[in-house]
C-alpha cells in the first residue's frame, strides 16, 4: 500500500511541477506585456471549462479544467484583417488559437484606448521581449532545477573505490553471470582486492580518477602491476596480473560499438574483474549551464530527426522489441517514471528527490524548445513575424518609403493547424506506447 501511495505521489509531483512551469511561462509573457502597456484581458492556466477565476484590475485570472496548457489574451495581438478595421484580440495559447478562425473567433478591439494599447502596435523589440518572456522563464526554471540537482544533491560519479570483485572471469558473450567450474579465477580476486578498497596508486604512480587506472589495466595483459590500495586507513601494495580477456567495445559516449552487420564489436584487453563504486559528488556552479545546454542540444537533435523517431516509436510499440529508453516519451510516460522513482524504497530519499527535480527541469527544457519552434501561434512564430516586420520596416525606411503594414500572423494558422494535427497524432501514439509498452527505470 505504501508503494502505491508513493507511486501516486510521484505522479502528482510531476503534474504540479508541470502546472507551475506552465503558469510561470505565462507570467513570463504577462509581466512585460503589462510593463509595455498592452491590455491583458485574461491569464489562464489550462484549457476547457473554467473551474474558478477572479478579476484584478482589467485582467481576469483563473484555472481551467485541463491543466496541460495556459495562455494570456492580449488586445490587438493580430493586426486588422482589412483596411479600416481594428486589431484582433487573441491569446498566446496554441489550443485556444487553433480553435479560432482567421476573423470570427478573434475578438476585435472594442475601444480606441484598447487599439492604442494593442500588441501589434508595439515596437519590434518589445514584441519580441513579450513573446520571448515565456520560453526564457522555462529556461531559467530549468537552470534553477538543474542547479539544485548538480550543486545541491550532486550526481552519481564513479570513484576509485572498488565496489565489487568478481570471483571468476565469465566470457563476455555468455548470458550467465554466475561462476561455473572451469572458469578461471579473476585476477583481482586472486590478488586479494576487496570491495571498499580505494586505489591510490598503480605501479607507484598516484591516481585520482578511474580514467587514470583503466588504461594501465587494459594495456598490461599478462603483465604484473602493483596496485596500492587504502584499506581501513592504511595503505598496502598488491600485485595483480591482468588476464587477456575479450571485452565489448564502447565509444566515448559509452555506447556499444557494432559492426556493419549490427553485431557488437569485441577486443582483447587486460581485465582484472572489478566494478567501481559510485557516490554523489556536488558539482560546481559552472557545470550547470553546460548540462542544460547539452540537454537542449539533444532535444533539438531529436526534433530535427522527428519523422524517423516517430517511425521507430511505432515499430517499437507494436513490434516484438523493447522501446528505446532514449527515445520519445509522453507526459503519461514521464508520470509513470516519476511514480516508479518515488516508490523505489531501496533508493535513498535524497536520490529520489533529485531525480524528480531533474525530471521537472527536463520538462521545462522541453517547454522552452517547443515554444521556440518558428510557427504561429507558438511563441517562436510570433518572434519570427516580429523580426520580419522589423526588417521590412528598416528596408522601407532606407528606401524612403512608407512603413509597411504589420504582417498578419493569423494567416499562417491554417498551416499550423496541419502541424498541430500531426502533433495530436504523435500525442496519441505516445499515449498508447506509454500504456502498452512503457519505459521503466526499474
Amino acid at each position: 500500500m505504501e508503494s502505491v501511495l508513493l507511486y501516486i505521489l510521484g505522479i502528482l509531483i510531476i503534474l504540479i511541477g508541470l502546472g507551475i512551469s506552465i503558469g510561470l511561462h505565462e507570467v513570463g509573457h504577462l509581466l512585460p506585456a503589462k510593463k509595455f502597456g498592452v491590455k491583458v484581458g485574461q491569464y489562464m492556466i489550462g484549457f476547457g471549462p473554467t473551474i474558478f477565476s477572479w478579476r484584478r484590475g482589467e485582467t481576469q485570472y483563473g484555472v481551467k479544467a485541463l491543466p496541460l496548457g495556459g495562455y494570456i489574451s492580449m488586445a490587438g495581438m493580430y493586426p486588422p484583417a482589412r483596411e479600416g478595421a481594428r486589431g484582433r484580440t487573441a491569446t498566446t495559447g496554441m489550443f485556444e488559437t487553433l480553435v479560432q478562425d482567421d476573423n470570427k473567433a478573434a475578438v476585435h478591439v472594442d475601444t480606441v484606448e484598447e487599439e492604442e494599447r494593442a500588441f501589434y502596435r508595439l515596437p519590434v523589440l518589445k514584441r519580441v521581449i513579450i513573446m520571448l518572456g515565456g520560453p526564457v522563464m522555462n529556461l531559467l526554471l530549468a537552470i534553477l532545477f538543474f542547479g539544485i540537482v548538480l550543486c545541491g544533491f550532486g550526481v552519481p560519479t564513479t570513484t576509485t573505490t572498488i565496489g565489487s570483485v568478481s570471483e571468476c572471469l565469465v566470457p563476455v558473450t555468455a548470458t550467465r553471470t554466475d561462476c561455473e567450474s572451469g572458469d578461471p579465477a579473476a585476477p583481482a580476486y586472486e590478488a586479494g582486492l576487496r570491495p571498499g578498497d580505494r586505489i591510490v596508486a598503480v605501479d607507484g604512480t598516484p591516481v585520482a580518477a578511474v580514467s587514470d587506472i583503466t588504461p594501465v589495466i587494459r594495456d598490461s595483459a599478462q603483465t604484473p602491476i602493483t596496485v596500492t590500495v587504502e584499506r581501513d586507513g592504511a595503505q598496502q601494495d598488491l600485485t595483480v596480473t591482468p588476464a587477456l580477456s575479450e571485452r565489448y567495445v564502447y565509444d566515448d559516449q559509452g555506447k556499444q560499438v557494432t559492426d556493419a552487420d549490427g553485431k557488437p564489436e569485441t577486443e582483447k584487453v587486460g581485465f582484472i574483474g572489478i566494478g567501481w563504486a559510485t557516490e554523489n559528488q556536488q558539482q560546481p556552479v559552472t557545470a550547470v549551464l553546460p548540462a542544460v545546454g547539452d540537454t537542449i542540444g539533444r532535444l533539438v537533435t531529436t526534433i530535427s530527426h522527428l519523422p524517423q523517431r516517430v517511425v521507430d516509436l511505432a515499430v517499437q510499440t507494436f513490434g516484438p522489441g523493447e522501446r528505446d529508453p532514449e527515445g520519445l516519451i509522453g507526459v503519461v510516460g514521464v508520470g509513470r517514471i516519476a511514480g516508479e522513482i518515488t516508490s523505489l524504497n531501496t533508493v535513498p530519499v535524497a536520490d529520489r528527490a533529485a531525480s524528480l527535480i531533474q525530471l521537472v527541469g527536463g520538462l521545462n527544457i522541453a517547454l522552452f524548445v517547443f515554444n521556440l519552434i518558428p510557427l504561429p501561434p507558438l511563441d517562436g512564430g510570433h518572434i519570427v513575424v516580429a523580426l520580419i516586420d522589423g526588417v521590412r520596416r528598416l528596408f522601407a525606411k532606407l528606401r524612403g518609403k512608407e512603413r509597411p503594414k504589420p504582417i498578419d500572423a493569423a494567416k499562417v494558422i491554417p498551416v499550423t493547424l496541419v502541424v498541430a494535427t500531426l502533433l495530436g497524432g504523435l500525442t496519441i501514439l505516445l499515449l498508447v506506447a506509454d500504456i502498452i509498452k512503457p519505459i521503466s527505470v526499474l
